[in-house]
């Protein structure tokens, strides 16, 4: 489902609203408690308890879902359901056919009488009064035995008890209506074929609710005459004897007068088909300037908007033109469908869901978990849980202990042998998939930052993708991803993997990138390129390896996000105004100043490098590719812009969660300044740019090298520039107070050439060490003090002579 992706990282904060126009699933939790089923109620609440609000067009859903309700229920009364369906079913509506179908002869004339959606105790006096304002009316229609018309009252109800149509009947008896000619139709689903089949509808219920009864929308959409009670919410819609009749409800004998003016020789006055047809019109259109205005509040409400979107309007402002009609043209792709009861839909989904729900959930013991729900009240279940709790943490605590009494005791070399033993084991067991072995026969090797399980769907399983979790949590199972945490320790805090982004990923592939990418070529591309579908085709990936194999641009940024089809970007902006949009219009002071800090700059120079607008376009949203000796060489100088740029905002960023890259408090600060830093150092170091179009692969230069001369700031990004600003950053931190808090060191290797001559000096004096020990050593061995013998050994005679040696002591 949506609703558990949506459950999940990156989109667990973003604000969901869910509207919820049927009623199927609030039929069946009643049959869910009565089965025992208390765990899928339970997880449709959770369901529910995600979205921000629970949007319902009328009063009666919420009260129907009330066991759901987590305190995020709205209603907005109003919805273009009503009106659609009538539309659909008058397309294709044949009331001949369907007044045989339902047992009507066609010369009938039919009153359908409807109630409202609520049940309470005044509704059966309410429709007494409405049967007996009608009574009068059979005098004028011949008995059933005449070829001709015949009076007929259906009343339609769906939701009154039994006693209810019994004591209807009866009344209906006792006011003398002939047997045949009032009956009951008790509706659940198809309430609109009865009211297609009617030649007036008549609103039997004089209950003030708080929104306009859906039902007589419908009728007005199926160019039926509504005669209804003039209560405030219907006389706020419905205009007496212009698109409907109204009645006052203390005075039904006026309801008999109205209908005897509308019915001429057993059919409807060409006056009322009229007024019908005015009511169809307005029925289309009813009530969309309340849905409007409530949606616009609610969005105020629960949206919180990031700086590069622009602040809405208020809702005064709202043009009167965008609430007068509902946009059907929407509809237009769907105009051809046939009427299909949206009930009849619900449940076949609902029916889907629960097969997925057993088969995912439900196991051998769902018989004797429902015995148990049966037997036993919450509260045992609740003491059940917190002793089942208190055994699992006395049973852990017992087993660690016992791990320590236990545990065999060693030396450190028994446990070094034992662990590089466990790695041999482990290297030897490895087996590397079929993509894995692909990958380092090909050029070139696209990472996908992900965060959370929720972009899953929106990832390549192909060999020439390879994702890269951004957290531990969340990561695919049996894929072989990177975990960015565990190669830059950096992004295992929350505010610097929220601040940077996907451009965390990044820094943890650079950093001793050849442990993990052994590709000539390295590219990145965003999760939601592919959930916009304007992520590379198969095509498009052909040609581009193709380019790359073939060396037919050289050392080239290709990039397929381009910035003037952006959709923050309807303005056609350039690009330093572009990324002040998107940044709470700072972008260019904040870049000003980290650039002047990074390279030292005095104030009186302008330190913002020149993006020209020459026609062309940039690239956005992290997808692009680059030689892997480039992207190094990016990483390098996109380093220091960092720390240059967390040393200005990380203070109050951190402090308030305010940042001068956004009108609000916003994690991702830093984030959309570096998606497009790509572009500067990409132009500024004289690389060519070349976009390819996702779908077809066509591939067109970008910004020619021959039309920057004397635009770029080549000094400024050349590999020696940056590597001696690297090599200066590094000694220093080396050298100063390795205390003081930078980012730079976090982000990735810090080496400079004093590094390697202290290492190479300290293995010289190692060695040296090594050398004195061993002639100190040596020295002693021959120093050593050796005792003289204390005898000397006597050749024994030969055989025949003695059998005893002798030794000769010295006088």
């Amino acid at each position: 489902m949506v609703i558990s992706c949506l459950s999940q990282d990156p989109f667990k904060s973003l604000p969901v609203i869910w509207t919820v126009p049927e009623r199927e699933l609030a039929l069946r939790l009643a049959g869910y408690a009565s089965n025992g089923q208390m765990q899928l109620i339970t997880d449709w609440k959770q369901k529910f308890s995600r979205a921000t609000a629970v949007v319902f067009p009328n009063y009666v859903l919420p009260m129907m879902y009330s066991t759901l309700d987590s305190g995020n229920f709205f209603v907005i009364p109003g919805s273009p359901a009503e009106a659609w369906e009538a539309k659909i079913l008058s397309a294709s509506l044949n009331v001949h056919e369907l007044r045989v179908e339902k047992g009507y002869a066609s010369e009938d004339f039919i009153i359908a009488i409807v109630g409202s959606q609520f049940f309470y105790t005044g509704s059966l006096l309410e429709h007494a009064l409405i049967l007996k304002a009608i009574v009068p009316l059979l005098a004028h229609f011949p008995s059933d035995d005449t070829p001709h018309s015949h009076l007929k009252v259906v009343v339609l109800s769906g939701n009154s008890p039994g006693a209810f149509n019994i004591s209807l009947e009866a009344i209906a008896l006792n006011l003398g209506y002939p047997k045949g000619t009032m009956e009951q139709i008790v509706i659940d689903k198809d309430e609109s074929s009865f009211l297609g089949i009617a030649d007036i509808v008549v609103y039997g219920s004089f209950l003030e609710e708080q929104s306009f009864p859906a039902i007589i929308i419908k009728a007005m959409g199926l160019g039926k005459l509504v005669i209804a009670p003039d209560l405030p919410i219907i006389r706020k819609y419905v205009d007496d004897g212009v698109n409907g009749y109204l009645f006052p409800k203390e005075n039904t004998v006026l309801l008999t007068e109205t209908l005897f003016q509308l019915i001429s020789s057993g059919k409807l006055s060409p006056s009322a088909r009229n007024i019908a047809l005015i009511g169809k019109e307005n029925a289309a259109n009813l009530l969309v300037s309340e849905v409007i205005e409530g949606y616009a509040s609610l969005l105020e409400n629960v949206l919180s908007l990031p700086s590069e979107i622009s602040s809405p309007k208020v809702i005064a402002d709202i043009p009167k033109h965008r609430k007068v009609n509902w946009q059907w043209i929407l509809f237009k792709d769907v105009t051809g469908l046939k009427y299909e009861n949206s009930d009849f839909n619900g449940y076949r989904i609902l029916d889907k869901l629960e097969e997925q729900w057993y088969r995912t959930r439900m196991d051998n013991s769902a018989n004797s978990t429902k015995i148990l729900d049966q037997e036993f009240s919450p509260a045992d279940w609740v003491e059940e849980k917190l002793i089942e709790i208190e055994n699992t943490r006395r049973r852990l605590a017992e087993e660690e202990l016992k791990d320590r009494t236990h545990q065999p005791r060693g030396t450190w070399e028994d446990v070094y042998r034992s662990a590089k033993r466990a790695d041999r084991a482990k290297n030897e067991l490895h087996e590397r998939d079929d993509r894995e072995l692909e990958r380092t026969g090909q050029p070139l090797c696209i990472y996908e930052p992900y965060f959370g399980e929720g972009a899953w769907p929106f990832l390549h399983n192909s060999s020439l993708y390879r994702g890269i979790g951004l957290s531990t949590k969340g990561r695919r199972p049996g894929a072989d991803d990177i975990d960015a945490s565990s190669r830059l320790p950096l992004l295992n805090g929350a505010y610097y993997r929220d601040a940077l982004g996907e451009y965390g990923a990044f820094l943890a592939i650079a950093n001793r990138i050849d442990r993990i990418h052994r590709n000539a070529w390295i590219g990145f591309q965003s999760w939601r390129l592919f959930a916009r579908k304007e992520s590379l085709s198969k095509k498009a990936e052909r040609l581009l390896l193709e380019a790359i194999q073939a060396q037919k641009h050289g050392d080239t940024l290709y990039f397929w996000a381009r910035m003037d089809k952006d959709k923050r970007n309807v303005l056609q902006h350039d690009f330093w105004s572009f990324c002040d949009t998107i940044n709470a219009g700072n972008c260019r002071f904040a870049v000003s100043e980290a650039l002047r800090k990074m390279y030292n700059l005095q104030h009186d120079i302008d330190p913002l490098p020149p993006m020209p607008v020459d026609g062309d376009t940039w690239s956005v949203m992290h997808s692009w590719v680059l030689p892997s000796r480039s992207f190094l060489e990016f990483v390098m100088f996109s380093r220091m812009f960092v720390d240059a740029l967390d040393a200005q905002m990380y203070d109050e960023h951190h402090r308030s969660g305010h940042c001068i890259l956004s009108i609000t408090k916003d994690r991702q600060c830093y984030s959309r300044v570096l998606e497009i830093l790509v572009n500067v150092w990409a132009y500024h170091s004289a690389r060519h740019i070349v976009y390819v179009n996702p779908e077809t692969g066509a591939m067109q230069e970008q910004h020619k090298l021959k039309s920057r001369r004397g635009d770029m700031w080549i000094k400024w990004f050349s590999f020696t520039t940056l590597k001696s600003m690297d090599e200066d950053l590094a000694e220093e931190y080396d050298s100063d107070n390795p205390h003081h808090r930078r980012l730079w060191p976090l982000t990735g290797e810090v080496f400079w050439q004093g590094v390697y001559e202290r290492e190479r000096n300290m293995r010289l004096q190692e060695k040296e060490k090594r050398k004195k020990h061993s002639r100190e050593k040596i020295r002693r061995i021959r120093n050593r003090t050796r005792q003289k013998a204390i005898g000397k050994y006597v050749k024994p005679p030969p055989e025949g002579d003695s059998n005893t040696t002798v030794a000769v002591m010295p006088q």
